[in-house]
């Protein structure tokens, strides 16, 4: 063989070599699914149980790996950055998706311009809490108390730009109120200390706090949602209240880094879509107080971008910052 046929021929083996795999052979190595947040929260659970159910229908192994800190910065970027094969995916959500962008003066990323949706999952409704003693029974009596108690009351979030800080702190200020504002490390501490009588406000996740809600240990007042949700029936919404207005979710979504390729983006797409009309998932959402998230590929940048369009301009609306 002569010297330039065998450099031709070993330049298209390389060539060959380097070519992603095709969409019909995906997946052909375990599939990670990285969750920002630390084990045993909503949002690792929901990623342990897809993780399962993806694996049974690729027929491969689907495992979850979490990578904490900054505030799911250093999880969500590694997917950032891991190469686009649709072997390295994240679990993401309103926390990660949009509140850091929406935060963050300097953003480590852009959801819309770094990330792929592969499919959305649930959206959970938050509740307006406060403790038990509290003598109100509505978001209009404790709107009138805390202006005639000024200065003199706080509410809780699990940590500063968390969505309990965020959500409270928009909420609270649309309602002309200013109250002192208490972070914890985390959501649990700070229901646990407002079921001391030591809080006196909090908006949190549904799923987090019904339990206390259902045992009398603190006051539901108003649901987040556009309407009012099946395991508080007869909570109005804060719309309903007619002090506030205000329509949120906490939701969950997986994606993949941008330029993994559309075949492997749209197989993925199929499988969870097929994922979420499953009873099985459906009960398990709805008996964390949920509701299935379906939203078509067509529609999903859209949906990404009106949520940062939102946030954003509410946050600078009420001056709301991650070191408050």
């Amino acid at each position: 063989m002569k010297r330039r046929d065998f450099i031709a021929l070993a330049g298209a083996a390389t060539v060959v070599g380097a070519r992603p795999a095709k969409a019909e052979d995906f997946p052909s190595r375990p599939v990670k699914i990285v969750v920002p947040v630390s084990t045993g929260g909503a949002t690792d659970q929901l990623a342990r149980f897809l993780a399962q159910k993806l694996g049974e229908r690729l027929h491969g192994s689907v495992y979850v790996e979490n990578k904490t800190g900054a505030g799911s910065i250093i999880g969500t970027s590694y997917v950032q950055k891991s190469p686009p094969d649709g072997y390295t995916l994240l679990m993401g959500g309103i926390f990660n998706m949009v509140m850091i962008t929406a935060l963050m003066k300097d953003p480590p990323f852009d959801p819309p311009r770094d990330f792929a949706a592969v499919g959305y999952l649930a959206a959970y409704p938050f509740v307006v809490i406060v403790r038990a003693d509290l003598p109100v029974n509505s978001l209009s009596e404790f709107a009138a108390y805390a202006k005639a108690h000024q200065g003199k009351m706080n509410y809780a979030s699990g940590g500063l730009g968390t969505l309990q800080h965020v959500w409270g702190t928009v909420l609270l200020r649309s309602m002309g109120l200013n109250l002192l504002h208490v972070p914890y490390k985390g959501a649990t501490p700070a229901l646990q200390d407002m079921i001391a009588g030591r809080i006196d406000f909090m908006f949190d996740n549904l799923a987090a706090c019904r339990g206390a809600i259902d045992a009398g240990q603190v006051k539901a007042l108003a649901v987040s949602s556009a309407e009012r949700t099946r395991p508080l029936p007869k909570v109005p919404t804060v719309d309903e209240s007619g002090v506030a207005k205000f329509d949120g979710e906490s939701w969950f979504g997986l994606f993949a880094p941008a330029g993994t390729p559309g075949g492997v983006v749209d197989q993925l797409r199929r499988q969870v879509a097929a994922i979420t009309t499953e009873p099985e998932f459906i009960q398990r959402v709805e008996r964390n107080a949920g509701r299935v998230l379906a939203i078509d590929p067509d529609k999903q940048e859209q949906f990404l971008k009106g949520e940062l369009d939102r946030w954003s301009a509410l946050i600078t609306r009420y001056q709301v910052s991650a070191e408050q």
